[in-house]
């Protein structure tokens, strides 16, 4: 009698610890994008998985040992086309759930789990790498979705440049000869590109400061965050104590620079979320995994910074047109307003308003929108070759065709085979000439 009691109280205690173990899905959140769908599942302890995929129909199949399957999985947000229904299904156990993933096409799944970080708890992601991630079910309707349907986005459509006129308000900065204010100088050319890039298609400018206000060097890179900007150019004239320098020059962050404020980005770890964006789900702020936040935040500023060279030689050729250079090339400089480590930033000086003949240029009109007119089209150039991912300017490259010039073979004569203008091919070619070459590989729009 005593024995049986025993092994009563002993099956009770059993049965009651498997249950306390019982892990339980706390909710579902599905983040798309232009070539991975991340699922995130929010789980009250560390998961115990396995998974594997079916063929006809398409499935991911996850499952979750020792794990309820109470969440309600109708009213998941899901906003991308790759994963058409998340459902549960038939478990091995009834102390497990089985949850599988129905897809509209093929995606490599990788899934691992996430220790609690912050205010998150224990995750299991899982990544689905797109086999397709442009694929639309015809030109307008995607045409339509990138201009008009904002929702579906996750950024604007429109290429975002911030614009900075250098100093302003109490901060005058440097004083011509004949009493010229740089700040004014530099507003008056930043309001002109503002101008002519909004009124560019697809592409759309932000300024730091709209007025003659102060703004400190350090905040002016967080406004251009805080807009999502694409890109930084800030705009100034230059100064020295002798009257004969002159002509304009292109600054990038320099490697130095670079390097402290790396640094300094790390130690604030709040601020981490903001430049990993995605990323940042699945990476806390443990000593044993600082070395993955720095390498992440390492491969984002080296590429900020390559595309600020490439873009500042842009600006260097086109400047030249306009007035004389002090530097043929973009040098490299500890300068505060370039030191966003995710916006790639370029610092643009116009001239030496030290110089009085480079002070009575910049006081005429029509030289600040040459100027301005210069930046512009190095920008232009600059992002028709390498245009955002998820812009318009992204969407019609991709739908654009390409054509190798054979002996014979002209401008005209393109435009009549392909059906479209002349101008269409130049500009999407950057072409200022009607001349074209053997061998040359032109990009062809679509009417």
């Amino acid at each position: 009698m005593v024995r049986s009691i025993i092994s009563i109280l002993l099956f009770c205690v059993v049965v009651h610890g498997v249950q306390a173990a019982q892990n339980n899905i706390e909710g579902i959140r599905i983040w798309p994008s232009s070539e991975n769908t991340r699922v995130v599942f929010d789980m009250k302890s560390a998961p115990d998985f396995t998974y594997f995929t079916l063929k006809n129909p398409l499935r991911v199949v996850v499952d979750l040992q020792n794990t309820n399957d109470n969440l309600n999985l109708s009213n998941i947000d899901n906003s991308g086309n790759l994963i058409k229904k998340v459902r549960y299904s038939k478990a091995k156990d009834s102390r497990s759930a089985r949850v599988v993933i129905e897809l509209s096409r093929q995606a490599k799944p990788s899934l691992f789990a996430v220790a609690p970080s912050d205010n998150l708890g224990h995750r299991l992601v899982v990544d689905l790498a797109d086999s397709a991630p442009s694929q639309n079910t015809s030109l307008q309707a995607s045409v339509n979705n990138v201009v008009m349907d904002d929702k579906s986005s996750p950024r604007d459509t429109n290429i975002i440049v911030a614009i900075d006129a250098g100093h302003g308000g109490r901060d005058p900065g440097s004083i011509g000869p004949a009493g010229t204010y740089e700040k004014h100088i530099t507003l008056s050319i930043a309001k002109m590109l503002e101008d002519m890039i909004d009124a560019e298609p697809g592409m759309k400018a932000i300024m730091t400061r709209g007025s003659d206000s102060y703004i400190s060097p350090n905040r002016r890179p967080e406004i251009a965050r805080e807009k999502k900007a694409d890109l930084l150019i800030s705009i100034h004239a230059d100064a020295f104590s002798q009257p004969e320098p002159r002509g304009g020059s292109v600054w990038v962050l320099s490697m130095r620079r670079a390097d402290t404020e790396l640094g300094r980005w790390l130690e604030k770890s709040e601020r981490h979320a903001e430049l990993l964006g995605g990323a940042a789900e699945v990476i806390n702020d443990k000593s044993s995994e600082r070395y993955l936040t720095e390498t992440i935040l390492g491969l984002s500023m080296d590429h900020s910074m390559a595309t600020s060279h490439d873009l500042g030689n842009k600006v260097v050729d086109e400047l030249k047109k306009v007035t004389s250079m002090h530097k043929r090339r973009p040098q490299a400089a500890s300068l505060a307003v370039l030191t966003a480590p995710d916006i790639p930033s370029i610092l643009v000086e116009v001239g030496f308003i030290s110089n009085p003949q480079e002070e009575k240029n910049l006081n005429w009109s029509a030289h600040r929108e040459r100027l301005a007119n210069a930046i512009f089209n190095a920008t232009k150039r600059y992002f028709k070759q390498v245009p955002p991912d998820g812009t318009l300017w992204a969407f019609e490259k991709a739908n654009n065709r390409t054509h190798k010039v054979r002996s014979g073979e002209s401008l005209s004569l393109l435009a009549q085979r392909y059906n479209v203008k002349v101008s269409s091919i130049k500009a999407a070619n950057d072409l200022s000439g009607d001349i074209v070459r053997v061998g040359q590989v032109l990009t062809i729009p679509r009417t």
